[in-house]
């Protein structure tokens, strides 16, 4: 498809009469054109069309129904729908009354030149660039991050189940592709195995009997890869997408050895990171978050909390399920400072916040990452007073530590996690410490080489972690920690407006851009809010609650 330059001539003289006729008071579509005027131009995406072919539908209203779509929660086909029916969609998107609209499956192909072209993030820059020009969203405020799990559009499965389906999956696959081939290699035992689907399964009772029927399971697969890989098979066979998910699952999940065939276990199994989850979705990971476990994305929402602006939603990012909230909040703060919205003050929950977190982004991004550290380290006994990490005094340049009894250490080795993480370990004397007074407040090392140890980061890392627990105790930090409890309503806001909470699709590249078209539906959303003077949403409150609360 080619892309036609077309000039954005304003809402025609007839849709707007009528529009403004029907809904003398606006809504939220007649608003947005009337305050941000032509959203997308075609221009901006046009490096994902070609000079030639037939003409493409506008990228610029399809970006624009898009979000429509996420703000109303709409499906492709009742999107296009709407568009054909909705006077003020028309006016948004500058249309004529009769004008026809475009088939459903436009908005398919439209992500999908997104995602090729790296233009995930146009939509929602595009809005915040807008936005911005009308002096209601600037950088160096407060700004505010959490995140969410994300259901993969695929059934949860077991192990048991994982490798069942997924050999079906590619038995589907090969029925459907060479039927002749695979004709000649199965039997009826393998139908009656394998002909319906995993969650109509009644799996066999006790581990024995298990173990057999995983072991069958993974003969079979094998059997169908040796087939599949053999000299003189269809080459292309072997790039039908099912038989490659199930050549990497069967390395996953089976020994196939001079032993026979059988399940790996334990560290023989690789990280969960790395292991498929779902036959039909290859990027959904299996992830678990204080105890609740789910298949599929994690999504991190950034926005801005100023009292004097609207709300709005700065950054998306979307990872696997097994993605920890530490490991993205220097990814985050790179992500702002690519859109110039870098916060002063950046408030998140602790899964975010480390002392290396804190230095970084003071040093190079200017941000106050305003979150809790974990407690001061210490041997607790029940009924007594304990000595914390705080309690010994640090010499950094001679490289010793002083206890409360002012002994000091006799061992100091600069190590290094498996992270990578550079840290110094300290040691007292065992002779020390057994005989110390302090011992029971102290320490339980009374045999072996050492006594009392302690780990220490580098010295800024360890300043500044020690400084933080003194601050998150005043009622002062307290008060201004206050403010990142408000994210939670806007997760809840996109989980309720957008389904924010359950992907559309496979694969993690088109789960961010429906995360990110989220994102933008919803601003649009705050947008009109602040405009039309809407109160923000107040926290419920159980009727029990208030009682209390008079009382």
């Amino acid at each position: 498809m080619s892309l036609e330059s077309r000039d954005d001539r304003g809402v025609p003289e007839l849709t707007a009469r009528v529009v403004r006729a029907s809904f003398p008071k606006g809504t939220l579509a007649v608003r947005v054109r009337e305050t941000l005027g032509p959203l997308f131009d075609d221009e901006s995406f046009a490096e994902a069309f070609s000079t030639r072919g037939r003409p493409a539908v506008s990228p610029g209203a399809l970006a624009l129904v898009s979000v429509l779509q996420y703000a109303e929660g709409l499906t492709d086909r009742q999107a296009a729908d709407q568009l054909r029916a909705r006077m003020d969609w028309k006016f948004l998107l500058g249309l004529e009354l009769d004008d026809p609209g475009f088939d459903f499956s436009v908005l398919s192909d439209f992500r999908a030149r997104l995602i090729g072209h790296g233009l995930e993030e146009k939509v929602l820059d595009l809005v915040l660039q807008r936005i911005s020009e009308l002096g209601l969203l600037r950088s160096g405020g407060r700004q505010r991050t959490d995140s969410t799990h994300v259901l993969a559009a695929v059934r949860t499965l077991n192990r048991m189940e994982f490798v069942g389906e997924t050999l079906r999956a590619a038995l589907e696959a090969l029925a459907a592709a060479a039927p002749d081939w695979l004709s000649a290699l199965v039997t009826a035992d393998w139908v009656k195995r394998y002909g319906a689907r995993v969650d109509s399964w009644r799996f066999p009772k006790g581990e024995n009997v298990r173990t057999e029927w995983a072991g069958q399971v993974g003969r079979d697969g094998f059997a169908v890869l040796e087939a599949v890989y053999a000299p003189g098979a269809p080459a292309w066979l072997r790039e039908i997408p099912a038989v490659q998910i199930l050549r990497r699952a069967w390395v996953e999940q089976y020994h196939h050895d001079g032993e026979g065939v059988r399940w790996r276990e334990g560290k023989d199994l690789p990280p969960a990171r790395e292991r498929l989850s779902s036959p039909y979705d290859p990027d959904a990971r299996y992830g678990t978050k204080r105890g609740s476990g789910w298949c599929g994305y994690k999504t991190h929402l950034s926005e801005t909390c100023e009292p004097d602006a609207p709300h709005l939603i700065t950054h998306v990012a979307t990872t696997d399920a097994t993605v920890t909230d530490t490991e993205m909040t220097e990814p985050i703060h790179q992500g702002l400072a690519a859109r110039e919205l870098v916060p002063g003050e950046h408030a998140v929950d602790a899964g975010y916040v480390t002392a290396a977190h804190i230095v970084t982004a003071r040093d190079d991004h200017g941000v106050d990452l305003l979150g809790p550290v974990g407690g001061d380290t210490c041997h607790e006994r029940s009924g007594e007073e304990h000595f914390a990490q705080s309690a010994f005094t640090v010499d950094w340049k001679r490289r010793q530590v002083t206890c409360p009894q002012g002994l000091t250490s006799i061992s100091w080795s600069d190590q290094r996690k498996a992270s990578g993480t550079p840290l110094a370990r300290i040691h007292f004397a065992v002779t020390d410490c057994a005989v110390c007074p302090l011992r029971a407040r102290c320490t339980t090392a009374t045999n072996g080489k050492w006594g009392r140890s302690l780990t220490l980061l580098p010295r800024e890392q360890q300043e500044v972690l020690a400084q933080r627990r003194r601050e998150q105790q005043t009622e002062e930090w307290k008060k201004r920690y206050d403010v990142r409890a408000g994210v939670e309503g806007t997760i809840s806001q996109a989980v309720r407006r957008t389904r924010i909470r359950r992907t559309r699709f496979t694969g993690l590249a088109k789960t961010h851009l429906g995360n990110v078209l989220a994102a933008t539906a919803i601003n649009v959303i705050r947008l009109d809010a602040w405009l039309t003077e809407t109160p923000l949403g107040q926290t419920r409150t159980s009727h029990l609650a208030r009682l209390d609360l008079a009382a």
